[in-house]
């Protein structure tokens, strides 16, 4: 076993997942390399300082710069927002150091496109924070439909959907400024990759995407509140995704039907442990959805729990992404989703809003391959 120096930027909501994931990863996987919490960075000193101490860092950054250039810092972490991250993964890439960023990545295309290239150049460990596609549960759904247990897969049903703005009187935020903060910046990425993941590339589109309460006390709203698009699959797949922060009552909306020619798989992230599963070739009588719970034949879930039906939680999933992280740096093969997946996702979202805006099909050509 070898340790080997965190940088965290950004200590907020996502930071402070990862920090716990990093400390922990090596207990639960008994990975090769150990993390060391070694330095956070934060909008001013003194909230890096604030982290450092509630989390267990090392040291505190004045500012990210100062935490890229750190030799104890040999991988970085870019849990800060989008607008930040193409400079930081360019900054760290230069130095030779893997990056992992949470989604979405970069602001815009060209960001994306930009810290696909400094990855191919730096020849580093890269990925993408799409902890959701994680569970047992998902990886479970992955295999079945990878081992052909419902045959060829015919059409696909998905959707991240979740209230925090559905109030109209909800006041205006960080949340409700900027492309890369609305619903298609923020939601609807993970549920993109879940169908690469699930059914494939993605050949063509067609979107609308619209802002529902254009103002909101304090403001007015820049960006969108729900999409939804039909898609063609390159496999031949017909699909269709919604995509809202305002579905009032859904919570953690991440859900999805995938019908193939054997047979069917359900799954929603607020029953995050169990998945759903029909086979034809049952006998009539007994046919019908079965309800999985997932346990220790499941992948990544023995890790955590030996007890079946006692289930993983959303801490979990970031803690299965910093193992995939630190075996991509131990062993130099890339792991999925790379820095180049998470630009596939990004030009399916940019397809959609250019649908949305010209009123047609959008062919992605190679866009989303794995």
């Amino acid at each position: 076993m070898a340790e080997i120096g965190i940088g965290i930027v950004g200590g907020g909501y996502m930071g402070k997942a990862h920090a716990v994931a990093m400390a922990a990863v090596g207990a639960v996987f008994d990975t090769g390399l150990r993390p060391r919490l070694e330095m956070v960075s934060a909008a001013s000193p003194d909230s890096a300082e604030r982290y450092r101490a509630a989390y267990g860092f090392h040291r505190a950054a004045a500012d990210w710069q100062e935490l890229v250039a750190d030799p104890k810092v040999e991988a970085i972490v870019i849990a800060s927002p989008q607008s930040t991250h193409r400079a930081i993964a360019e900054a760290a890439f230069a130095r030779g150091k893997p990056v992992l960023c949470e989604k979405p990545m970069g602001a815009s295309l060209d960001d994306s496109r930009a810290m696909v290239e400094a990855a191919q150049k730096s020849g580093a460990a890269n990925m993408v924070g799409f902890n959701y596609i994680r569970t047992p549960a998902s990886q479970y759904a992955r295999k079945l439909i990878a081992d052909g247990a419902i045959g060829a897969i015919t059409w696909f049903r998905g959707e991240h959907t979740e209230d925090f703005l559905a109030d109209p009187q909800t006041p205006a935020n960080w949340r409700t400024d900027g492309r890369a903060n609305g619903t298609m910046g923020d939601l609807a990425p993970h549920m993109i990759n879940a169908a690469l993941a699930l059914v494939g590339p993605i050949h063509a589109l067609i979107a609308e995407i619209e802002t529902v309460h254009a103002t909101r006390p304090g403001g007015k709203v820049g960006n969108d509140d729900q999409g939804q698009m039909m898609c063609r699959f390159a496999g031949g797949a017909m699909g269709s995704m919604h995509f809202s922060r305002i579905a009032t009552g859904r919570k953690m909306g991440y859900a999805y039907e995938i019908t193939g020619t054997k047979g069917a798989i359900r799954f929603d992230q607020e029953d995050q442990n169990a998945l759903w599963l029909y086979l034809m070739d049952e006998p009539e009588a007994v046919r019908g959805f079965r309800k999985i719970l997932t346990g220790p034949a499941h992948p990544d879930y023995l890790a955590f729990c030996q007890g079946p039906g006692h289930g993983t939680g959303y801490q979990d999933q970031i803690i299965v992404e910093a193992r995939d992280f630190l075996r991509a740096i131990e062993t130099g093969e890339a792991i999925w989703p790379t820095f180049r997946d998470g630009h596939a996702v990004n030009e399916i979202v940019a397809a959609a809003f250019a649908s949305s805006e010209t009123k047609s099909w959008q062919t992605i050509g190679a866009a989303g391959q794995q």
